[in-house]
């Protein structure tokens, strides 16, 4: 390799070393087959005394049309990163269907962020796996780092409670069981 092209190369491995740490908040070496970072199962919860502020986060739907998580002020929302690349993910969705149509009408709105991939891959994923509740496309990942002040997202996929007055509950980092994360909106909603 000529000298030009050998720096050009570890310049590029650095950066996206770099990049992978920079995102997942750990070393390469977490970095699961498929290019995620899986979660560790941890379940975050932060008691009302000491939530921070959610960021309101605004953007496109899987449609291209205009979507802010300030339309569900007053609501427990419940955002979840997801990428239709991800495996747990994909295992997962199903499950968040359900329960957004279980909780519609209850004071709960469920909102998406597919990362990593374009608006053409997620909208087929979510068509196909019928998901009923809005999701932002976010190719880059920026919107992730509203949360950077509060409980940074550092795995795919990361869940969030925020509770009725838009401050972070919970962080729930791996493949949601539906049933605790059920019991974590419950529980938010009832002001733990």
């Amino acid at each position: 390799m000529s000298p030009p092209r050998c720096i050009t190369a570890l310049v590029l491995g650095v950066a996206l070393t770099a990049s992978i740490a920079a995102c997942s908040g750990s070393a390469p070496s977490d970095v699961a087959e498929g290019g995620y970072v899986s979660g560790d199962g941890s379940i975050t919860v932060v008691a009302p005394s000491e939530r921070d502020p959610a960021p309101v986060l605004e953007g496109t739907d899987l449609d291209g049309a205009p979507l802010s998580t300030a339309q569900f002020e007053g609501q427990v929302l419940v955002v979840n990163i997801w990428g239709s690349w991800c495996p747990p993910c994909r295992k997962e969705t199903p499950d968040l269907v359900v329960l957004a149509d279980e909780l519609a009408g209850e004071g709960v709105q469920l909102v998406g962020i597919a990362i990593r991939e374009g608006r053409t891959a997620s909208k087929a994923f979510a068509t196909n796996v019928g998901m009923s509740y809005p999701s932002f496309s976010d190719p880059g990942g920026e919107m992730l780092i509203g949360f950077s002040t509060s409980l940074p997202a550092v795995a795919v996929p990361t869940t969030y409670v925020i509770d009725a007055e838009g401050r972070v509950a919970v962080r729930y980092m791996d493949q949601v069981d539906p049933d605790t994360l059920r019991e974590l909106i419950s529980d938010v909603q009832d002001g733990r």
